[in-house]
């Protein structure tokens, strides 16, 4: 059998060139310089009497022999390295490397820190507030929940939750500067967590799009927005995953009744290698039961909210009055 096998290296170097269609990439990942993988590539296509790829300017593109080879190839180093991975990460002890968007970590994950912690005692969690893409293929991480559009490649993924937006303020900041209707949003400073897309898509829905020219701060991410918000400084736009412990506290409140879907989603994603791994499983079925709990409590009740029709600027107020 060692005889009808092409050598180790060559093969590595081919996978992760076809993989980031960049020899460039494929070497900083195999931690080599960009002309080794160049050799190890030249000695892969000797060995097998084929061209395996083209080149196409900085990128190169597989050749059919390429793409007949790679499939078989990917398959055989994910079964190593799953088998690898099952037989050094045990499921209940060791080490964790969880990256998480920061709102979702403060707001929801943290909060229930306490549950994964009694259910699991002997192991060690390093939680990571991001949520850049890189972090899916960094060799010190073993799991990502991050906001997208699924669209990571190589990689395993499940979607986690989707989320709905509204605006949320504080009790004390509504009181004394009251939000009867949408347009008495232009008395307050609206607090953006992203580059202003998702105030826009509230706003549209609530036929207020004039609002946008109003007072506004943009704080980074949906995580600062919502602090801010606790603080008084405005109205920020909170979410029904994130934003629900605050709301249940009393910390915040929504005034309106209107929430427009999410540009993206809630996604739990890992190597493919890893996602074998008995503790890294454990902590995705841990994800998921806390949120199939989450979902099935009520949220403590929210006074004074307003309803809206969806482009019609005439609202109503329905319910009590704000609690101070």
């Amino acid at each position: 059998m060692a005889k009808r096998l092409p050598p180790l290296n060559p093969l590595r170097a081919f996978e992760a060139t076809a993989r980031h269609a960049s020899l460039t990439k494929a070497a900083a990942e195999l931690n080599v310089t960009h002309g080794a993988v160049s050799h190890q590539i030249k000695a892969l296509e000797q060995s097998l009497g084929v061209k395996l790829f083209e080149r196409a300017g900085q990128r190169v593109k597989l050749t059919p022999h390429g793409a007949e080879l790679l499939p078989a190839v990917s398959t055989a180093f994910d079964g190593i390295a799953a088998a690898t991975q099952r037989m050094t990460r045990p499921a209940s002890t060791g080490a964790l490397s969880v990256s998480c968007v920061p709102a979702l970590l403060l707001l929801w994950m943290i909060p229930r820190l306490g549950s994964f912690t009694s259910q699991y005692p002997d192991i060690r969690l390093t939680l990571i507030p991001s949520n850049d893409a890189k972090d899916v293929r960094a060799p010190h991480i073993d799991i990502c929940v991050h906001y997208g559009d699924g669209s990571w490649t190589d990689c395993w993924m499940r979607k986690w939750s989707g989320l709905e937006l509204f605006p949320v303020v504080s009790p004390t900041l509504i009181n004394n500067r009251p939000i009867r209707t949408v347009r008495d949003l232009a008395d307050h400073v609206f607090l953006h967590g992203d580059d202003g897309r998702e105030w826009h898509t509230w706003l549209a829905a609530a036929d207020a799009l004039d609002l946008e020219r109003g007072r506004r701060h943009h704080l980074g991410d949906a995580r600062m927005a919502s602090e801010a918000a606790v603080h008084g400084h405005g109205v920020a736009l909170g979410d029904t995953v994130t934003a629900s412990g605050l709301l249940a506290r009393g910390l915040l409140v929504a005034p309106f009744s209107l929430s427009v879907p999410a540009v993206d989603d809630f996604y739990v994603v890992c190597r493919n290698e890893m996602r074998s791994a008995p503790i890294v499983q454990l902590f995705i079925d841990w994800l998921f039961a806390e949120k199939e709990q989450a979902d099935g409590r009520a949220d403590a009740p929210v006074a004074g909210r307003i309803g809206i029709r969806r482009k019609r600027p005439a609202l109503r107020v329905i319910g009590a009055k704000t609690a101070p």
